[in-house]
């Protein structure tokens, strides 16, 4: 991260959570799965209240992602300028919504100049369920897999055969949080004696929730350099593709 930015945010967050006695705002937003969430909370003392959520169809997310923010805003009698900061899911997950939450975050974030946390939608399953690992469909016979090792937080796209019985197999670190029965059964197929744990599919919510103690603590991502956690290294290379046309 860059440390003048981060230093300059860490300024303004402190700002922020000492001059507003009723508590930050925090928006969350999660773009990364077949349907989108965003939810709305007051941080006081360090917890967190929920103020209101909306869910929103995979496809009205580009047009309608705004939209939704503004009417959970009105909801609570606020507006954008009540906004302390912004809290999105990065990915993995769609490709085209990831792009979509992250533009709208990044957007919101620029023009207000409000700190922005981005968290990995994996590692919120995981937290959700008190689990050492979590797995997400990333179709085509794939899976996108968090799991704690050694060197810390470590994420990767795997398939039926990195399970396999030899010596450089995938080896998961005892349960495993998913939350799409599709992901349950094909672990429950290529791995013998997996526990897997059944959880509710994250949204803006749980995001919020993970990222709490990153907000108490000023550990801030950087908003100009903040990119989608793609994983899956086509989707990564399109979006660079993109980017070198624009």
């Amino acid at each position: 991260m860059n440390t003048s930015l981060n230093t300059g945010l860490n300024a303004s967050l402190n700002t922020t959570l000492d001059d507003n006695p009723n508590g930050a705002i925090l928006l969350g937003m999660d773009t990364c799965g077949a349907t989108g969430t965003v939810a709305l909370a007051r941080v006081i003392a360090g917890e967190l209240t929920l103020l209101g959520a909306t869910e929103l169809a995979g496809s009205a997310l580009s047009a309608g992602l705004m939209p939704a923010i503004f009417r959970l805003l009105e909801g609570s009698a606020l507006g954008v300028a009540a906004l302390a900061g912004v809290v999105v899911v990065a990915g993995p997950g769609s490709f085209t919504g990831i792009r979509t939450g992250l533009a709208t975050a990044k957007g919101l974030c620029e023009a207000r100049e409000l700190p922005l946390i981005a968290v990995s939608r994996l590692a919120v399953l995981a937290s959700e369920a008190g689990m050492p690992c979590a797995a997400l469909d990333a179709y085509r016979g794939q899976l996108f897999l968090g799991m704690e090792a050694r060197d810390g937080w470590r994420e990767q796209l795997a398939t039926a055969g990195d399970f396999s019985v030899t010596e450089a197999s995938l080896r998961l670190p005892g349960a495993v949080a998913v939350c799409e029965e599709s992901v349950a059964q094909l672990l429950e197929t290529v791995v013998d004696g997996v526990v897997i744990e059944r959880v509710p599919q994250p949204g803006a919510e749980q995001a919020l929730r993970f990222a709490l103690r990153r907000w108490m603590a000023g550990e801030l991502d950087d908003v100009a350099a903040l990119d989608g956690h793609y994983l899956r290294g086509a989707d990564a290379r399109l979006m660079a593709q993109q980017r070198a046309g624009a």
